[in-house]
C-alpha cells in the first residue's frame, strides 16, 4: 500500500499534538469570515501589464484587473445578479471575454466585456451552454464547445474575432469531448468516456477528417490529453496505465510511438506547456495537496520556485513573452492569493490581500493529514482540524466532514465554513472515504455500486479515531456534506440512525432514481459512466431505492438541517422538498433553507453568510447539548 504510517503511529501523533497546545482565541462572525475575499483565475493583458482575475469581493463574483507591479485592482463589470468569471484578455487588445449563467442554472455563456465597457453575448440562445476551450495560437480566434445543435453533446467551434461569426469545426455525435487542439490547429485530441475508471482517447486530422484511436487498451484505464508540442508533432496526456497513479506521457503522431516523461508516488493531475514551449508545467496531488513543479523543457532542469511556509502554490499561468508567471497561494490558514513571479529576475511579489484584517491568522487551525483502518481493515486518508481553545480535559462536539464527488476529495486548503466551525468550538475530521480520487485507482474504485454501503461505513469508523483524540465528546458527533457528501449525511441517519447526533445536508441528494433521470443533458456523454458507477435508474430502480435515504425517511430520528439551491439543475429542489416533508412525518426537528438565486453551490456571499450562520445556529443547538434529540 502507498499509506506508510501506521493507525497507531499517528494516533500517537495527533494526540501528542494535543497536550500543552490551548489558547484561547478570538470568536469571530460569519460576516467576518465572508468578508475575506474569494478570487480566481488570472489572465495577463497582451502587454503584459494587468492581470484579469474573478472577486467576490462585491458579494458576487466580478471581473477585476490589477497591475503586474502591483497597486489597485480595478472592477471591470459590477453585476448584482448573476456571476461574471473572467476567461482571458484578448490576445493584442484589452478586450476581455467572461462566462456567466443565470441564477446558477449552469447554462454558461460566452459574453465579450469592450474597452469602453459595452458587453455582448457571443453564444446566445436561451437552452444553449457554451464553454471556452482556448485561444488560437495565431491569436485570430478562440475555441469553445456549445451544445445548441444537440442538448446532449457539445460540438466545437472556432470564433474570429473580428466578425464573431462561429465556424463548427467539430460535430459532436458520439458523446466525445475535446481536450486539445494543436497550434498548427490540425489535430484534436478527444476522449469517449465509458465508465468513471475507463475511457477511450482518439485523435483526430483535421486534415485528412480521420478518427484514430490512440488507447486500445484491456481493463480499466484512464487517458487524459494536456497538451500539444508547440510543434504539434507529440501529444502529451496523462494515463494510468499499468500504474495505480496517473503519469505523464508523451506520443510521437508520425511514428505512433509513446514514451513516459514523468511520474510520481501520486497522480499527476495536470501537465502544460508556456505559449512557446519554453516551460513545462505540472502539477501532483501530493497527499491533499498541490505540488507544482516548473521544468525548463530544454534542459529538464526544474525551476525553483518560491517557498512558502504554510501554504502551497496552486495555480501557474506564464505570460506568452515567458518572462513572467501568475500563482495563486492557498493553505488551511490562509485563502488564496495572487502573486506574479519574475523568470529572469526571479523576485515575486504578492499582488492581493484576501484575509480580512479583522481575522488574525493564528486564531485559525493547520489541517493536518492523518489516517486511520477501517472496519476492514483499508486505511482512510483524512484532514483533521482541532480549535486551539480545547481546554486540558474538555471534551469538545465534533463533526465528521464529507466531500462531494462521489469521487472528490477533501484538501487541506482554506475553507471560510470549516474554519468558522472550529473557530466556534468543534472538531472537524474531513474524510476521503473509499471511492475518493487521488490514492490510487484501487482506491478509487472501492465504492462503485456500494455507495451509501462501504463508503459510509469509512465515516463511522471515523468516529473511532475522534474518539482516540481524547478531546471529542462521542456522544456529540455530527456528520455534514454537499452533494455527494449531502448524501452521505441522509443515508447515515437514514440507514444508520443511531450513529450520528445530528446531520448538516447542503445540496444533497436524497433519490438516486430521479436524480440518474434527471441529469442535465449536456451530462449525457457521462450518463452510462454513472449508471455503471452508481445503478441504473431504468435497469435497477429498487436497487437504488434501497440506498436511497428519501424512501427511508422513517427511520430518521436524528434533527437534520437541509440547505438547498431552488434552481440546482443537479440536484432538484424536489428532492430536499420530500426528504424534509418525511423527516417531519417523524415528529423529528429538521430545519429547511431555500435560497432562491442559487444552483448547485454558493455563489453569493450574501447565501454564504445566511446558511453558514444558520448551520452553526443549528449546531449550537441541537449538538452542544443544548437540546438533544
Amino acid at each position: 500500500m502507498h499509506f506508510r504510517t501506521t493507525v497507531a503511529l499517528l494516533s500517537f501523533f495527533v494526540l501528542s499534538c494535543q497536550r500543552g497546545d490551548y489558547r484561547e482565541v478570538k470568536d469571530y462572525t460569519i460576516e467576518q469570515f465572508m468578508n475575506t475575499e474569494a478570487i480566481g483565475g488570472a489572465s495577463f493583458s497582451h502587454d503584459e501589464k494587468l492581470i484579469l482575475y474573478s472577486s467576490k469581493k462585491t458579494g458576487i463574483y466580478n471581473a477585476y484587473t490589477v497591475p503586474v507591479e502591483g497597486g489597485e485592482p480595478t472592477q471591470l463589470t459590477d453585476s448584482k445578479t448573476n456571476s461574471i468569471f473572467a476567461v482571458s484578455f484578448f490576445p493584442k487588445d484589452n478586450r476581455i471575454l467572461y462566462r456567466s449563467d443565470q441564477g446558477g442554472n449552469e447554462i454558461h455563456h460566452i459574453y465579450l466585456r469592450n474597452e469602453d465597457g459595452s458587453t455582448k453575448d457571443l453564444t446566445p440562445g436561451e437552452k444553449a451552454r457554451s464553454l471556452f476551450y482556448g485561444w488560437s495560437h495565431d491569436q485570430k480566434s478562440f475555441f469553445y464547445g456549445s451544445n445548441k445543435r444537440n442538448p446532449k453533446f457539445m460540438d466545437v467551434y472556432e470564433m474570429d474575432i473580428e466578425t464573431f461569426k462561429p465556424r463548427m469545426i467539430y460535430q459532436n455525435d458520439e458523446g466525445i469531448d475535446l481536450a486539445s487542439i494543436s497550434d498548427d490547429k490540425r489535430y484534436f485530441a478527444l476522449t469517449k468516456t465509458i465508465t468513471t475508471n475507463n475511457n477511450e482517447m482518439y485523435l483526430y486530422d483535421n486534415q485528412t477528417k480521420k478518427l484514430t484511436h490512440l488507447s486500445k487498451h484491456e481493463g480499466d484505464v484512464t487517458y487524459s490529453p494536456a497538451m500539444f508540442s508547440t510543434d504539434s508533432k507529440n501529444l502529451y496526456y496523462l494515463t494510468d496505465e499499468g500504474s495505480e497513479f496517473t503519469y505523464l506521457k508523451r506520443y510521437d503522431i508520425a511514428s505512433g510511438a509513446s514514451e513516459k516523461i514523468e511520474d510520481a508516488p501520486w497522480d499527476i493531475s495536470f501537465a502544460d506547456l508556456s505559449w512557446n514551449g519554453k516551460y513545462r508545467v505540472v502539477g501532483v496531488n501530493n497527499d491533499a495537496k498541490t505540488e507544482i513543479k516548473v521544468y525548463d523543457q530544454a534542459s529538464g532542469q526544474r525551476i525553483d520556485l518560491p517557498k512558502l511556509p504554510a501554504a502551497d502554490i496552486t495555480a501557474v499561468n506564464i505570460s506568452r513573452s515567458e518572462k513572467l508567471m501568475t500563482f495563486y497561494v492557498n493553505g488551511s490558514r490562509s485563502p488564496n492569493n495572487l502573486h506574479v513571479y519574475n523568470f529572469e529576475t526571479k523576485q515575486y511579489k504578492p499582488l492581493t490581500s484576501t484575509m480580512n484584517p479583522e481575522i488574525g491568522k493564528d486564531d485559525l487551525v493547520d489541517a493536518q493529514v492523518v489516517r486511520f483502518k477501517s472496519f476492514d481493515g483499508v486505511e482512510i486518508p483524512s484532514i483533521y482540524y482541532k480549535p486551539h481553545h480545547i481546554k486540558p480535559g474538555e471534551k469538545t462536539p465534533a463533526l465528521v466532514w464529507v466531500h462531494g464527488g462521489p469521487g472528490g476529495q477533501t484538501r487541506t486548503g482554506y475553507s471560510p465554513l470549516i474554519q468558522y466551525l472550529v473557530n466556534h468550538g468543534y472538531v472537524v475530521l474531513g474524510v476521503n472515504n473509499r471511492g475518493s480520487s487521488g490514492y490510487g485507482k484501487t482506491f478509487f474504485k472501492m465504492d462503485d455500486l456500494k455507495h451509501g454501503n462501504e463508503d459510509l461505513a469509512d465515516c463511522i469508523e471515523a468516529k473511532k479515531f475522534l474518539a482516540s483524540t481524547g478531546v471529542v465528546d462521542t456522544n456529540k458527533i455530527g456528520i455534514i456534506g454537499g452533494s455527494y457528501g449531502g448524501y452521505m449525511v441522509c443515508a447515515a441517519l437514514a440507514f444508520r440512525p443511531d450513529e450520528f447526533a445530528v446531520g448538516v445536508d447542503i445540496f444533497g441528494v436524497t433519490n438516486w432514481v430521479r436524480t440518474l433521470k434527471s441529469i442535465p443533458p449536456w451530462w449525457e456523454a457521462f450518463r452510462e459512466a454513472l449508471y455503471k458507477e452508481l445503478g441504473d435508474p431504468f435497469k435497477q430502480e429498487d436497487f437504488l431505492r434501497a440506498k436511497s435515504p428519501l424512501f427511508h425517511g422513517d427511520k430518521i430520528k436524528k434533527p437534520m438541517i437541509v440547505l438547498q439551491g431552488a434552481n440546482d439543475p443537479r440536484v432538484l429542489k424536489v428532492e430536499s422538498d420530500e426528504m424534509v416533508e418525511a423527516i417531519r412525518k417523524n415528529g423529528v426537528p429538521v430545519e429547511y433553507v431555500v435560497f432562491p438565486d442559487e444552483g448547485h453551490g454558493f455563489v453569493k456571499r450574501e447565501n454564504e453568510i445566511k446558511g453558514y450562520r444558520a448551520i452553526l445556529d443549528f449546531l449550537e443547538k441541537y449538538l452542544k447539548g443544548k437540546t438533544q434529540a
